[in-house]
């Protein structure tokens, strides 16, 4: 028995050690790129342009790089319109999933089921299969190079994935919940902002988590539609404006960059738990 106790001790020991291990090489693996970002962001232009320097050692760091990108140029305009359309397409997409998800989860209809899944199938439509019906539809509308154009495309790709998370999150709540707000005399919008969305709060974390990353990260859209520089947003403003024909200003790039994935960053690092949570019941639960 005592041999036994040990081999299995040992065996998790083990497990531990190698999980430990493979999780380290991934960590390693997937540093490299950011890191490299870091330290060319703090090299010069010349020491960059030096094809006998060392890629991964910074002779002489300067911060040129960040001050000429916060004081000359458009990079502080279009960190601007990327948080004005993040947090816009944020919010009109938390209040219609919300909504939507509520309504399908708990409001049994005829239909609600096939509709449930209708909205999730709608989520897999590749975005190039959009592309010119939704530049019809913006023509149309006089947004092009607006940002209104982004605020008006991006819920197409969020509200219907936040929807899907908040019906698992929204159908694993108690029935019984439900019965008591109605013998209390609750409607059905008292129910959902004073039951449903404080519970389900995980979910709905993890559902603005989701529509903050795609809104910000967004790239084939803005490339599409916005064509001035003063209307860009990060992902295309920094492409547009450092790189110019075959000159690539990797200094400004690789900053410019660090500093856009700063936000997600920061979200991720202290909602992740809740992001985890709202995901994996939304893919259980329904």
């Amino acid at each position: 028995m005592y041999h036994a106790a040990g081999s299995i001790k040992r065996e998790r020991r083990w497990a531990l050690i190698g999980a430990y291990v493979a999780l380290a090489v991934f960590v390693i693996f997937f540093m490299f790129p950011p890191f490299h970002m870091l330290i060319t962001s703090l090299k010069s232009s010349a020491e960059i342009a030096d094809l006998n320097g060392n890629p991964w050692i910074v002779s002489a760091p300067t911060l040129q790089n960040y001050r000429e990108l916060l004081t000359e140029g458009n990079y502080v305009i279009h960190f601007r319109n990327s948080i004005i359309v993040t947090l816009t397409v944020v919010a009109i997409t938390m209040v219609i999933s919300t909504l939507a998800a509520f309504a399908l989860a708990r409001m049994r209809f005829w239909g609600s089921a096939a509709l449930a899944t209708g909205v999730f199938l709608t989520y897999l439509v590749p975005e190039t299969l959009l592309f010119i019906p939704l530049f019809q539809i913006i023509g149309g509308l006089g947004l092009y190079n607006n940002l209104g154009a982004m605020i008006l495309i991006y819920p197409t790709l969020t509200v219907p994935f936040c929807t899907w998370i908040m019906i698992g999150y929204f159908s694993s709540i108690p029935k019984e919940l439900d019965e008591a707000a109605l013998i209390d005399g609750a409607n059905h919008l008292q129910m959902l902002w004073k039951i449903f969305i404080p519970v389900a709060l995980p979910g709905i974390l993890a559902a603005t988590i989701f529509a903050f990353t795609v809104s910000w990260a967004q790239f084939l859209y803005p490339m599409a539609f916005l064509v001035s520089s003063d209307q860009m947003v990060l992902t295309v403003g920094i492409v547009s404006d450092l790189i110019r024909g075959d000159t690539f200003q990797w200094g400004k790039i690789m900053a410019g960059a660090l500093m856009a994935a700063a936000p997600p960053l920061l979200v991720y690092a202290f909602l992740m738990d809740y992001y985890i949570a709202g995901l994996t019941a939304g893919a259980t639960k329904g």
